[in-house]
């Protein structure tokens, strides 16, 4: 069996992977708040953003966290076209839970039904993730594991469904995204603690591509959209602060004819 280091860059990987699910649940929180607050094409604008926010924050996350993670006794590579699936798949199932939220007109239902299937989702992207791994041995999975991380996906998906339509102030948007990234990364070495690997030393090249020469570069470029986007929201006006804001021109205008 191979030894696994799930941070072989110390603490440096799961604090920045943390900071990065944090920042994606803080993102969509607040854009999902703007959108209830929309209607029309405003409305799904802003869901939209908030499923790429919740689905960059996680899938960055995730990889993130891969930068630390090593096999003794062989070299690990990425396979590029699962690598990019995995966070299609994220991309599609959070924006399905999203909107099944934002449009639903039974809150109870279109909650459950969009936690689940985002849970599902990103259970799915994290695992798909996994599957892009190349090298020398092959990787088995505790059954018992791979449930509990499932269970929290879909625990903690739901929970950031539900805090979307019922926390609105920014102080406790900064909270609840600490606790969804708290959750997120739970499931994440939930399912990496289901990992074993049994090594099967080679001389063979390795398919695909390394860490730094694919993941580390589209991490970046992904967590400098959320950091990007995150300015965009907080600058951008809200519905109340417009209404105000045409409130107190009405005056101005009337007066001047």
């Amino acid at each position: 069996m191979g030894h696994l280091d799930h941070a072989a860059f110390g603490w440096l990987t799961p604090v920045l992977s943390y900071a990065m699910a944090c920042t994606g649940a803080a993102l969509g929180l607040r854009c999902t708040v703007r959108a209830l607050g929309a209607t029309g094409r405003s409305r799904r604008n802003w869901l939209l953003a908030a499923a790429s926010a919740i689905a960059t924050g996680i899938w960055t996350m995730h990889f993130v966290a891969m930068l630390g993670f090593s096999v003794g006794g062989t070299e690990i590579r990425y396979d590029v076209p699962l690598t990019i699936l995995s966070l299609l798949v994220a991309l599609v199932v959070v924006g399905a839970g999203v909107f099944a939220v934002g449009y639903g007109r039974d809150r109870g239902r279109s909650l459950a039904l969009g936690g689940l299937t985002t849970g599902l989702g990103v259970a799915s992207m994290h695992y798909l993730g996994m599957a892009a791994l190349r090298l020398h041995g092959s990787v088995r999975y505790d059954p018992l594991l791979v449930g509990l991380s499932v269970a929290i996906a879909v625990v903690a998906a739901t929970a950031a469904l539900w805090a979307g339509l019922n926390i609105k102030s920014p102080v406790a948007v900064v909270g609840a995204s600490l606790v969804m990234g708290g959750a997120v990364s739970s499931m994440h070495y939930t399912g990496m603690l289901a990992v074993s690997v049994r090594v099967s030393p080679s001389g063979q090249a390795l398919p695909g591509a390394t860490v730094m020469q694919f993941v580390f570069p589209l991490a970046v470029g992904l967590g400098s959209y959320l950091f990007l986007t995150s300015a965009f929201v907080a600058l951008s006006p809200t519905a109340h602060e417009r209404e105000a804001s045409a409130a107190a021109q009405r005056p101005v205008e009337s007066a001047a004819r």
